[in-house]
């Protein structure tokens, strides 16, 4: 099969859809993968490294877009929708629910839309683990650094010192980001309060954490409570293809000291934080609403696109190789979790919460195939 791989063109994206051990492997069994030129710089990756292991480099986006299969990492912006066409299998992150125009320019297109944020196995999400990985510990990071004064911060420092009390972390939500962001948190020595909706999960993280953390059942009365004292709030709710809920309102936002910080995590799904009305960029990361700092950068993990390009891509080659090699129906009988992960289909929408996010007819997805 014929591969592209295109170059980001997100604010700061600097991450790359597949790296070179990848493309190896392609190429070791036949395939021909398509580098748009300049792809991987933003992640140190230079473009003799992927001829060295037998890609092609291309000169325009249009050459890697023209390709059977295109592999991203982001979803794809206004300006690609012009190279979406019938019969384009496209393998990226989506987040659909929150992206209305998007979705409807991969209808019309008729582009099989595979997200890698809904490819779920054993009730886990592979291919969006190690990305929260990477936004769980930098949140704790930008935090950090936003509580500092000059830059608009409580002037705290997390760890505090010998006689000085630590700064006060507030992590809501124990999936991969919250657990995450607890482990750095903890490393710096912060005061560290995670809450969590489902019972069997703060069970696991009493097994992961002991006494290091303090374990809240999360509910509307635990998080406002909370959140009254949080010198840095981290938000990590998110619910698979779907936009998230609300939890933090806006009057729990005013209730919290000034200076203080929100990161919101999940905000390409829409955020879960009420007073997060905004998407924001690594140019130009924070707003502040009530005097508290607010930073809804949508992907996170490209500030680190080294290490989040890597990661990633441990994760996707194996998937990318059997969508090469195989139709799709047998790649979905082989790989069942890839089947979850088709968000749109021969014009149909076929990912449920993603219907349901914009009143859309629903489609099963097998049987289309």
């Amino acid at each position: 099969m014929n591969i592209g791989v295109v170059k980001e063109i997100k604010n700061n994206e600097n991450r790359v859809g597949m790296t070179p051990d990848g493309v190896s492997q392609l190429v070791k069994r036949g395939h021909h993968v398509f580098i748009e030129m300049g792809a991987g710089l933003g992640s140190g990756i230079q473009d003799e490294e992927y001829l060295e292991v037998g890609a092609h480099l291309v000169k325009t986006a249009a050459e890697a877009w023209s390709k059977d299969l295109v592999v991203k990492v982001k979803e794809p912006l206004a300006p690609e929708f012009k190279y979406f066409r019938p019969g384009l299998i496209l393998f990226t992150f989506l987040h659909l629910a929150a992206e209305e125009a998007l979705t409807q320019a991969l209808l019309k297109n008729q582009v099989t839309g595979i997200a890698y944020e809904t490819v779920e196995l054993d009730k886990e999400l592979p291919l969006l683990r190690p990305m929260s990985e990477v936004a769980g510990r930098r949140s704790v990071i930008v935090g950090a650094t936003y509580l500092e004064k000059h830059r608009g911060g409580r002037g705290i420092l997390l760890s505090g010192v010998p006689g000085v009390a630590p700064g006060n972390v507030v992590i809501i939500g124990g999936g991969v980001s919250g657990i995450s962001a607890a482990r750095m948190a903890i490393g710096l020595g912060a005061k560290v309060t995670l809450l969590e909706i489902n019972e069997h999960r703060l069970r696991i993280l009493e097994g992961l954490f002991g006494t290091q953390i303090t374990l809240l059942k999360s509910n509307p009365l635990n998080v406002a409570k909370s959140v009254k004292d949080a010198d840095l709030l981290i938000s990590t709710v998110l619910i698979p293809g779907a936009k998230a809920i609300k939890i933090v309102s806006e009057e729990m936002v005013k209730s919290m000291p000034k200076g203080s910080v929100i990161v919101d995590v999940s905000v390409d799904q829409g955020g879960s934080v009420e007073t997060i009305d905004r998407i924001t960029t690594h140019d130009d990361p924070v707003y502040e609403k009530h005097g508290v700092l607010h930073y809804s950068v949508a992907n996170m993990p490209g500030a680190t696109p080294r290490t989040s390009t890597y990661a990633l891509t441990n994760a996707t080659t194996e998937y990318i190789q059997t969508l090469a090699e195989h139709p799709l129906k047998a790649a979905f009988e082989r790989y069942p979790e890839l089947l979850l992960g088709l968000n749109t289909y021969q014009g149909h929408v076929t990912y449920k919460a993603v219907a349901e996010a914009f009143n859309m007819p629903y489609m099963e997805p097998y049987s289309l195939l």
